[in-house]
């Protein structure tokens, strides 16, 4: 299936309060899978079309870093930041 890459993850903010709703913390890191990842899943569903680009080798041509990224959970009291990077396998 060609070139695939690991994604990795890691919560870099959390805005509002500096609190998140499911509990997670500035600094956690993870790995992002398809199904299982130690995350949120209204985090998930916000990351994973971002997920699915990294992992497969393509690009956002906006991006200066084509490896890495920022990306947020939709709560809007609480807006958790993740940074998304991949390495290859």
């Amino acid at each position: 299936m060609g070139l695939e890459y690991q994604v990795m993850g890691k919560i870099v903010e959390i805005r509002g309060s500096g609190k998140c709703s499911y509990g997670h913390q500035v600094g956690e890191t993870f790995e992002c899978k398809e199904m299982g990842s130690a995350i949120c899943q209204w985090a998930q569903n916000s990351i994973f079309p971002f997920y699915t680009v990294l992992k497969f080798g393509g690009k956002f041509p906006w991006l200066k870093d084509p490896d890495r990224l920022q990306v947020s959970c939709p709560d809007p009291a609480n807006v958790v930041v993740f940074e998304l990077w991949r390495e290859k396998k």
